[in-house]
């Protein structure tokens, strides 16, 4: 059983009251989740602060109550720890407690506003291929090894991952691959975790409901590779604006990739269509099945990390060339008897949203027919709603609106939002369904043979939430029985 006096040997303490030579068996910062010789983390958070539950953690049995405040009156038996920043020490904490996993795993992130899930994906499902065993955290699915387990969060809160790469270490797993949030980099739930490798794919307005503003955005991104240690490497994407500024105070090792300028990594797309990819990537000629210059982005950043991770070019391009990606990416599916082609993205924001739309147009042939089927999450960044529509409205020949996860607003009033950035030639293109489901049906019932019909925001995600019920709800589902009734 860990002592609490060997945890805190990398914390900076403001003031220590009590015994730290005393055994410790959990960790939480829920303090509803607390039990008896248990550590609770008072972390101030963005709806509630942690500090007014540490009566309550000490009545289920905390035993060390972690806080920026005392409280006024200290129980006796317990051990009060002072610190600055309560948010920071929980991973500092939680990896002295787990052991430390993440310096017996190479762990890479991988962090940008699109592109996160494929890219951390592609790379787990490449290092399996290459013969060793890893854990992946994304969006999507955690893995250990060939374990799947459900992921709640893009990036958990951070004495979960630091459990999550313990188990991957004592699964015997080499590498750890992960999604890196800004939220998770702000509220430093990645604090505590060694970094190999740090990946930065792109940047476009999202979550400024969060970060107020888009400096904030990128100046937090930036700083995950600004913590990265010199014996890392820090790759990052030239072509987008921002890809340099990640670089600009790293300590790590630079590297960058490319489809337009030199670079250490560089690519070109050769063929783009609707069965793949078939690119250059340092010189070598290589088919990929998945489609779209934005893959060919990620491809190129698994390929590089990969590359300076010291594998072999030509296996990893013979491997990538049969990989799929991540669940709710570019989905493709068709209809048996109309050949109606469907495709299932997680595109939430107006530049994943234009990207994908983008790639279908470049790609579909004269005559093919566009239906978008897109909503808005609630609570979330208001100043997008009429962007996505717009976006969706002008590069589709029939845009249907619909809810996406409402959680707590009224669906008619976000798609007001989003209709009030229409122009009327726009409006014209748009239909507003607020049922998700029939939306989609009408989106298939419209289209005709060869048509293509791009459902959009909620992706890999099986439930949509209303006023705070997550009801199952699955795109693909209901995609596929559309199809089924469309070709009966």
């Amino acid at each position: 059983m860990p002592i609490l006096r060997d945890i805190l040997a990398n914390v900076n303490t403001v003031q220590v009251y009590g015994d730290s030579d005393v055994a410790v068996h959990s960790l939480y910062i829920d303090s509803r989740r607390v039990e008896r010789g248990s550590i609770f983390f008072a972390v101030r958070g963005t709806t509630s602060d942690g500090h007014v539950f540490i009566d309550k953690a000490v009545e289920l049995g905390a035993s060390v109550i972690v806080c920026e405040a005392l409280p006024e009156i200290l129980k006796e038996g317990v051990v009060y720890i002072k610190v600055k920043d309560t948010a920071g020490t929980v991973g500092l904490m939680a990896a002295a407690f787990y052991g430390f996993p993440s310096e017996q795993l190479k762990v890479v992130g991988v962090t940008g506003t699109n592109g996160k899930t494929t890219t951390a994906t592609l790379l787990y499902q490449l290092f399996e291929k290459l013969g060793y065993k890893c854990g992946l955290l994304s969006t999507v699915q955690n893995h250990i090894h060939n374990k799947i387990e459900t992921a709640t969060h893009t990036t958990p809160d951070a004495i979960s991952i630091q459990a999550l790469l313990k188990r991957m270490a004592d699964a015997g797993c080499k590498y750890a691959f992960m999604e890196v949030s800004s939220h998770a980099i702000h509220q430093q739930r990645i604090a505590g975790i060694r970094f190999v490798g740090g990946i930065f794919t792109n940047i476009t307005h999202d979550h400024l409901d969060y970060h107020k503003t888009f400096d904030e955005y990128i100046r937090v991104k930036k700083s995950f590779f600004d913590e990265l240690p010199a014996d890392a490497f820090a790759l990052t994407n030239a072509d987008d604006k921002r890809g340099m500024v990640m670089l600009q105070n790293t300590k790590a090792q630079k590297n960058t990739y490319s489809l337009k300028v030199p670079t250490d990594i560089k690519g070109k797309v050769l063929e783009n269509n609707l069965t793949g990819l078939v690119m250059m990537v340092d010189g070598h000629e290589a088919h990929f099945r998945m489609i779209g210059t934005f893959n060919a982005y990620n491809l190129l950043a698994v390929y590089g990390a990969a590359k300076l991770l010291g594998e072999d070019e030509m296996n990893v391009l013979a491997v990538l060339s049969g990989l799929h990606g991540a669940q709710g990416r570019f989905e493709t599916y068709t209809s048996s008897k109309e050949k109606v082609l469907g495709i299932v993205d997680y595109a939430h924001t107006p530049d994943a949203l234009l990207n994908v739309l983008a790639t279908i147009n470049q790609l579909r042939t004269q005559g093919q027919q566009l239906f978008t089927v897109v909503g808005c999450g609630g609570d979330r960044d208001k100043t997008k709603r009429p962007i996505m529509a717009q976006v969706a409205c002008e590069h589709s020949d029939k845009a249907i609106l619909t809810s996406d996860n409402p959680r707590s607003e009224n669906p008619e009033e976000i798609l007001n939002e989003m209709e009030a950035g229409l122009t009327g030639p726009q409006k014209r293109k748009s239909l507003r369904i607020a049922d998700r489901k029939e939306a989609i049906k009408v989106a298939v019932t419209l289209a005709r043979a060869g048509d293509v019909v791009l459902v959009a925001g909620k992706g890999h995600e099986t439930y949509q939430e209303i006023k705070g019920v997550k009801h199952h709800f699955d795109d693909r589902e209901v995609l596929t029985e559309a199809f089924e009734t469309l070709s009966k």
